[in-house]
């Protein structure tokens, strides 16, 4: 059974970072085709960042390129995603999502993962 467990959220200034984690079991974070995405009340979850499985190539939202760095940490099976810079509209729940292995053109959109987090709160606020 494959379980996704994302860490690291809480309450920053604008400007602020944070580190968020997200440590998997049952499945190799190594080889497999991971992504963040966030969500804010009434709105649908959105794409933030992935990193494919096979070649570690790493795709980003414009919103948050240049500020949000994805990477796994192998020896932890853990993805990471360090966010620095960070402003008021970042603020959402950040979730990690995971799969065997997903199409290019699909890795922007939530129903192509197949395992889900339960999600961290991100607040920036002053």
């Amino acid at each position: 059974q494959v379980q996704l467990a994302e860490s690291g959220g809480g309450v920053v200034q604008p400007g602020g970072s944070l580190t968020l984690s997200c440590a998997a079991s049952g499945r190799t974070v190594r080889r497999s085709a991971m992504g963040w995405f966030r969500q804010t009340p009434g709105k649908e979850r959105e794409f933030v960042a992935h990193i494919r499985g096979v070649n570690d190539y790493t795709y980003y939202s414009d919103s948050v390129k240049g500020r949000f760095t994805i990477s796994r940490d192998i020896t932890k099976n853990t993805l990471i995603l360090q966010m620095v810079n960070l402003k008021p509209e970042d603020t959402a729940v950040y979730y990690c999502a995971a799969s065997d292995h997903i199409i290019l053109s699909a890795i922007y959109t939530a129903r192509s993962y197949k395992d889900w987090g339960q999600g961290t709160q991100v607040t920036v606020s002053k």
